[in-house]
């Protein structure tokens, strides 16, 4: 199996210096804006990643990060009190895809596997082939499906961490993974 290269890039958010404070302080005592800072540092690069596969555009999928971290710290308030920041960090950045493909009034989502960087492999004419295959059994399946199966197999995020970020049961998360699995064998072929 081939793994994609990360796409890289560096969004920049003012945060205050005087805000940062060591690793070891507690995050109850942190200030909102010290943990925005901690998770911005954690998660910029994995969200950014899991945009790109949503919209298959590195520069929006650059444009939509910022603009979910944007959100994000206009409700950073928040931070001290949640259980899981990356489920939160992870619901805004689809919200933010969801909310500009509306407003592109797109009825498919883009390609999320056929535009990404080189692949890394001894014959990268399969690995082509076998990507835009990928992309087009990908693209048959519905976004519920789709968003879910993209998270738990590119993201790596758990099972709860994906019910958190899509407002789901774990149950109904199993159950949209198992749909999406036979989905995607059936066009897949």
């Amino acid at each position: 199996m081939t793994r994609a290269r990360p796409i890289a890039a560096s969004i920049y958010l003012p945060v205050s210096p005087a805000d940062s404070l060591p690793p070891e302080t507690s995050a109850r005592v942190r200030s909102p804006e010290a943990l925005f800072e901690q998770y911005f540092a954690q998660y910029q690069s994995p969200i950014l990643n899991y945009v790109y596969r949503l919209v298959g555009n590195p520069a929006l999928a650059e444009d939509l990060t910022q603009e979910a971290f944007a959100r994000a710290w206009k409700a950073r308030a928040q931070l001290p009190r949640l259980d899981n920041p990356r489920a939160w960090l992870y619901r805004i950045a689809t919200n933010a895809a969801r909310d500009h493909l509306r407003r592109e009034r797109l009825l498919a989502w883009l390609p999320l596997l056929g535009n990404e960087p080189a692949m890394e492999s001894d014959h990268p004419e399969e690995t082509l082939l076998e990507s835009e295959r990928m992309r087009r059994a990908l693209l048959q399946l519905a976004p519920d499906y789709r968003i879910p199966l993209v998270l738990y197999t590119c993201q790596e995020a758990t099972v709860a961490e994906i019910a958190v970020a899509l407002g789901l049961s774990t149950d109904a998360v199993k159950q949209r993974l198992v749909r999406a699995r036979q989905q995607l064998r059936k066009a897949y072929g």
